[in-house]
């Protein structure tokens, strides 16, 4: 029997693939407004039976921090919220975008923190980490470095960063618990978490969890009493989980393309998944 993909591969192969689009070709005015960011991110995603992102990935940044990025970071970009905008970031700190993608968290971050503070960004594929070095010498930002490795391996120093964010992406590790034992070990003291991710409410059937929907962001996703409790075992405190848009079983059935089986599976998550803002913060004492 041939072997099926890890979850890791799926991942790396979805990825992947979303670059080499935004490489190969889709472009768009970054200052065409809301609808602008939207028709760019799905530009591929809503023909030839590919998932549509729209209802996670629309409408996520102002007109003027898609201004200040190279249009190629804003095609690339498939998050579900916008940490650097609620992160409230200080010039002069040192930040790590976990999953940086196309790198425009990364880009928004570096401008935040200013010529003394830096941005990290972390992904593991090599076409993600291309564009986003490519968008960076667009952009003209020197205060910005592209990682490659795996968000279970951070490679940082003990005591490095300041603020961690990330976009829609701790929830596809299938080992969360030693992502945010990396993320805890990584910050300083004091240190920031604040990430955007997909959140379940209450119970989801157990369906959901088929290794085929991990890369549309929801099989992984955590419960929200169980996020707070993984980020407490890990040693975090001041949790907060801040709903930012909840979807409906049309949403998510729009992440499943063409296949049947999984739109009927989708459908059985009506207004169980949310988009939320996730803080906490290391114990200075640590």
């Amino acid at each position: 029997m041939e072997e099926q993909p890890s979850i890791k591969e799926r991942v790396r192969e979805n990825y992947a693939r979303e670059a080499r689009r935004v490489i190969e070709g889709a472009k768009t005015s970054c200052c065409g407004g809301a609808q602008a960011n939207s028709e760019s991110a799905n530009a591929s995603c809503c023909g030839g039976g590919q998932p549509n992102y729209d209802a996670i990935t629309g409408n996520l940044y102002a007109d003027s921090e898609k201004c200040a990025v190279p249009a190629e970071a804003v095609a690339a970009s498939l998050g579900c919220g916008n940490p650097t905008a609620l992160a409230e970031l200080k010039p002069g700190e040192v930040v790590l975008d976990l999953g940086s993608g196309g790198g425009i968290d990364v880009l928004l971050s570096a401008r935040r923190v200013g010529p003394t503070g830096k941005a990290y960004g972390l992904d593991m594929t090599d076409e993600m980490l291309a564009l986003a070095r490519e968008n960076q010498r667009k952009a003209g930002v020197a205060n910005v470095e592209f990682l490659k490795g795996d968000i279970e391996n951070i490679p940082l120093p003990d005591n490095s960063v300041d603020v961690i964010i990330s976009n829609c992406v701790i929830n596809l590790s299938s080992d969360k618990d030693r992502v945010l034992r990396e993320a805890l070990r990584v910050l300083r003291p004091g240190g920031r978490f604040a990430v955007s991710d997909i959140v379940v409410r209450g119970e989801m059937p157990a369906e959901i969890r088929r290794v085929e929907l991990w890369a549309a962001c929801i099989a992984g996703a955590l419960e929200e009493t169980e996020y707070r409790s993984k980020l407490s075992a890990a040693g975090f405190e001041a949790i907060e989980v801040e709903p930012t848009r909840i979807y409906s079983g049309a949403d998510t059935d729009a992440l499943c393309g063409n296949d049947e089986g999984l739109k009927q599976i989708a459908q059985k998550a009506d207004c169980k998944f949310m988009s939320a803002f996730v803080r906490a913060r290391k114990p200075a004492s640590k």
